[in-house]
């Protein structure tokens, strides 16, 4: 059997053409070869291709997931309520200012309770009975920081407090400082002797350190106006009642102590009861 051959022809500026012939299945194997390398190369190099999409996708994502990780926490989104002039919300600032002016009136009023229980414990310090004298001098390192104690926290709610007619809201403030200015004119005067003792001995005093307590008033007033508590009413009454009786002189001893207690317990129910209403009231 004759095997057929493949020419290839070569040209050559100098040489006569010359054939080569290979036979033809060696030609054919070849040419299989050549087509599987090829094929072979390009489905690597789609491999290899995939392969690195793949490990960008999963690089991109691991950033994403580690990214979104890092982030912090989206703030929640705050309550609205419906107001006269239109939508509101509480601000951290809000909170701030409501929770000062609670603390300062619980101040103003355990300042107030401590000192009327220690006057009516220590007496007369002008007596010349040894026990009464011993426990003035007791109760003389004590009552002076109490009313430093009181007069700050009341200043701190009345900076706080919300009044939205500033006329009053300023006329409060002034009464407070007018009542402090009255108490350190009273300290510097009568030195060495503690301020609510000197109250309680010198009925006159009162001009002096009244407008504070008229501050308290106006206070009880507004709380009871805007939120009807009875407690801030009976203090709104009472106090400026053991005022007067006390300035006057008219009113017998036990209906000054009576007033003194009723003024002692409205504040007291009228400070613990102020954190149960709302942030938002």
């Amino acid at each position: 059997m004759l095997l057929q051959r493949v020419r290839a022809v070569v040209v050559s500026k100098d040489r006569p053409s010359t054939s080569v012939s290979w036979p033809l299945p060696a030609a054919a194997c070849w040419c299989s070869t050549a087509c599987s390398v090829a094929c072979s190369g390009k489905t690597e190099a789609r491999e290899t291709t995939l392969q690195r999409k793949s490990h960008t996708c999963r690089a991109a994502d691991r950033e994403a997931a580690a990214t979104t990780a890092a982030a912090p926490a989206a703030a929640p989104e705050r309550e609205l309520y419906q107001g006269h002039y239109g939508p509101w919300s509480i601000e951290p600032e809000d909170v701030a200012e409501v929770w000062s002016y609670r603390i300062g009136l619980s101040a103003t009023v355990a300042a107030f309770i401590a000192a009327a229980a220690i006057c009516s414990t220590a007496g007369d310090s002008s007596a010349g009975t040894a026990p009464a004298a011993a426990a003035a001098a007791a109760a003389a390192w004590a009552l002076n920081p109490l009313v430093l104690l009181g007069a700050a926290g009341l200043g701190v709610s009345l900076v706080q407090i919300h009044i939205y007619m500033t006329p009053v809201k300023r006329t409060l403030q002034a009464l407070w400082a007018l009542g402090v200015a009255g108490a350190g004119y009273l300290l510097l005067s009568h030195p060495g002797q503690p301020l609510p003792l000197l109250v309680v001995q010198q009925p006159w005093s009162v001009w002096l350190v009244g407008p504070a307590a008229a501050a308290v008033t106006g206070v009880a007033i507004k709380e009871g106006i805007c939120y009807g508590k009875a407690e801030a009413a009976a203090l709104a009454l009472a106090l400026p009642l053991l005022c007067l009786t006390h300035l006057s002189g008219w009113a017998p001893e036990q209906l000054q102590q009576l007033l003194l207690l009723s003024v002692c317990g409205a504040g007291l129910v009228f400070a613990a009861r102020k954190y149960t209403q709302p942030i938002k009231d």
